[in-house]
């Protein structure tokens, strides 16, 4: 979890296209599960989050949003896709990417979850202290 606030607190902003609540998954950086609990993290602050990926992360972002809805976290509110004109640093010459953005929202009982698995967590390190 201090990864999580690290990363959190470490996040730059620069121009007018990256907004606060977004995170871009990479299938490579960072275990999925770091990103699930960014996502929660995100939400708690936001309300919401948009998981953005590209090309072979799709796959990963999908994932991340299905964990988080079928655990009763989030809820669907917006899946985008396009695709995006990079360049292929091997060969030098101009390539589409798959790009996909999914914005999900908190559910009426995502406090009352985070509020629990805190609760477990305390439980598991040891508890109340006498």
């Amino acid at each position: 979890m201090e990864d999580i606030t690290e990363a959190v607190q470490n996040i730059t902003i620069t121009g007018d296209n990256h907004k606060k609540n977004r995170i871009q998954v990479s299938n490579t950086k960072k275990p999925l599960f770091f990103y699930v609990n960014l996502a929660k993290r995100y939400m708690q602050q936001h309300n919401d989050v948009e998981l953005s990926a590209l090309g072979m992360a799709i796959a990963t972002v999908v994932t991340i949003a299905e964990i988080l809805k079928n655990s009763g976290f989030a809820v669907e509110k917006k899946i985008m896709t396009s695709t995006v004109d990079m360049k292929d640093e091997s060969r030098g010459r101009p390539i589409q990417k798959a790009k996909i953005e999914i914005l999900l929202g908190k559910t009426e009982k995502f406090d009352e979850l985070m509020a629990a698995a805190e609760e477990e967590r305390e439980l598991a390190n040891g508890g109340g202290e006498e």
